[in-house]
């Protein structure tokens, strides 16, 4: 199919081509050969009159119209895909289906779990591909590389749906035999001390206790940073430092560990974690199904942990 003597086809080359800049992983994407998709590209050269993507070292950078076309053609293909593509039920026990989940490992230890299990009571050959989250998580699910986020309320984008799932609030983690875990752990004991802290990897990502204590104005003296939620209670034992840490998480933790829990004395608000896909999937079958299976397992999360 053309329109305006475009082969259409080429949009789905055209949109491989730009999320992956590289043409064999393109190729694979969509399941061509490598040859196939070069003559792609040169064909989408010739029609739009633009090198598209240009060579940089060992990648392939786009140029100032291949990036106007990115968003755009990516866009259309969401939109067939969301109103086309999906079929009309979609039954569980029967599905083979893949869902690319986007998540923190916070959430990946506490609530996905019962998910993966409630789910597989339901399509035992359904599959999961759990994607880390890093800077922008909205931006993969713009270009279709995942079904569905879990992510903080303030990390949402607005041009999606979204529906809370649970909510969470935090804790202060210590040594048992440090200073810190005798008597109350006041502000100006917790601004004192030396702390653990999760930077999400990506630069300039920020965690949403971070996020939140830089809007109040108040700059903790970090000492150790890790990449991971679960890694910050392990990091605490022989020191005098705190990390901040989500309570399900902190609970389900610490008897691993020469720890105990202190009440925050942050004027932190419960974090609204958050599920959020396209909107061009709101009526898919798959998406829908999925959704609920989240919020039964939240409900299932809290009841087996006595919440």
């Amino acid at each position: 199919m053309r329109f305006n003597k475009l082969d259409l086809n080429l949009l789905v080359a055209l949109d491989a081509l730009l999320t992956e800049r590289n043409i064999s992983r393109a190729a694979e994407k969509t399941h061509l050969s490598q040859s196939a998709m070069s003559n792609a590209l040169a064909r989408l050269r010739d029609y739009f009159d633009d090198a598209l993507l240009i060579q940089v070292g060992r990648r392939m950078e786009p140029t100032p119209r291949a990036e106007v076309l990115r968003d755009a053609v990516n866009d259309v293909l969401r939109r067939i895909e969301g109103s086309i593509a999906a079929k009309p039920a979609f039954v569980p026990a029967e599905s083979q289906r893949e869902f690319r989940i986007s998540v923190s490992d916070f959430s990946l230890s506490v609530l996905i779990p019962h998910v993966i299990a409630r789910a597989h009571a339901e399509g035992p050959r359904i599959r999961f591909a759990l994607i880390p989250q890093v800077q922008d998580p909205p931006r993969s699910l713009d270009r279709a590389e995942v079904d569905l986020l879990v992510l903080p309320q303030e990390f949402c984008t607005p041009d999606h749906p979204a529906e809370e799932v649970f909510r969470e609030r935090y804790v202060c983690v210590v040594w048992r035999d440090s200073a810190l875990a005798q008597g109350e752990l006041t502000l100006e004991r917790y601004m004192a001390a030396g702390h653990v802290v999760m930077v999400p990897p990506g630069a300039n990502s920020a965690s949403v206790e971070a996020w939140r204590l830089h809007k109040l104005g108040l700059e903790r003296r970090v000492e150790v940073t890790s990449f991971s939620f679960a890694s910050c209670m392990a990091l605490l034992p022989g020191t005098d430092r705190i990390a901040t840490v989500h309570s399900r998480l902190a609970r389900k933790l610490a008897p691993h560990f020469p720890v105990v829990l202190k009440e925050s004395p942050l004027p932190l608000a419960e974090m609204h974690q958050m599920l959020q896909w396209h909107r061009y999937r709101t009526n898919d079958p798959g998406i829908e199904w999925l959704r609920r299976v989240f919020m039964d397992s939240a409900r299932e999360m809290d009841a087996d942990a006595g919440a």
